[in-house]
């Protein structure tokens, strides 16, 4: 298997303009992204009333997995880093309205007006360091917050993803958490190493009957559930969901005032959450002199 393509190069330079043509033109690729595609609305669960609805594509690259929205007769927007793919999702005459935009810098869409998301094979691309103004915290919860805003609540995210390590997941589902989704994660033939696929589901709100998160498929291609196999251990893991409006306790101060070990937690806390903070040195917590 070759190398992961977020470890070669960052997306708007390894999809350069013959990767671009050459990516869009495998039937292989076509294939896979069609199925990745058709799975991810089936997990968004749209009411199946005949209304179109307004999708979002994130990483739509060269429009594959719009054209699947197009056939369900929903309107889309795409949005990809990667110009060179653009270029040719307009050659191909997509349905869908195309943006060039960074998701690591948040989504500038207006508030509540997307009714679902999808994703296929981008979100893990936030964990890399690609600059060096690049922080994988920073990006992940400016991606999500704006994710979370623009949906309509009660919408639904699906993200197909390939993450690297159980650290890397558990990154991506922090901080959806810590935007205010609830859902988890959908592990589709958890026992196949090359069937094998992850989604994570999220909703945009508290969780409630309709958040229920929904059955992975098994080998034979039919609905699995926990009940089938005890030791699924980590293939299936739920979210739950964060109120960013719940007021903080307020910490017992001593009458000493703020120690350094108050001040070491503060600064782990905000770290924690992807803000930049000073490295710890001896010089953290050390009052001043009165004549300094």
């Amino acid at each position: 298997m070759s190398s992961r393509p977020e470890l070669q190069a960052p997306p708007e330079i390894f999809y350069n303009e013959s990767e671009a043509r050459k990516y869009t033109s495998s039937s292989r690729i076509v294939e896979i992204q069609a199925k990745l595609s058709e799975r991810a609305v089936e997990l968004l669960a749209l009411p199946d009333d005949g209304v179109p609805r307004l999708l979002l594509d994130i990483g739509c690259g060269s429009g594959l997995s719009g054209e699947t929205l197009s056939e369900y007769g929903h309107q889309w927007i795409g949005l990809d880093i990667s110009q060179s793919m653009l270029d040719v999702a307009l050659e191909r005459e997509v349905e869908g309205d195309l943006l060039l935009s960074d998701m690591g810098q948040g989504l500038a869409l207006r508030t509540g007006v997307i009714d679902g998301a999808i994703s296929i094979s981008a979100v893990q691309w936030l964990c890399n360091a690609d600059k060096s103004c690049h922080n994988p915290r920073l990006r992940l919860k400016a991606f999500f917050g704006s994710l979370y805003r623009s949906l309509a609540r009660g919408a639904k995210a699906v993200f197909q993803m390939y993450p690297e390590s159980l650290a890397q997941r558990e990154l991506i589902l922090g901080f959806a958490m810590r935007a205010g989704f609830a859902g988890g994660v959908v592990v589709d033939y958890p026992h196949s190493s090359k069937s094998r696929k992850e989604y994570l589901v999220l909703t945009c709100g508290p969780p409630s009957v309709s958040t229920a998160i929904p059955s992975a498929k098994g080998e034979d291609g039919e609905s699995c559930s926990d009940d089938d196999d005890d030791s699924s251990g980590d293939e299936e893991h739920t979210v739950s969901i964060s109120d960013r409006h719940r007021p903080r306790k307020k910490l017992k101060v001593s009458k000493k005032g703020k120690d350094r070990k108050w001040l070491l937690k503060k600064k782990d806390q905000q770290r924690k959450k992807g803000n930049i903070v000073p490295p710890d040195t001896r010089y953290t917590g050390r009052k001043r002199k009165a004549r300094f």
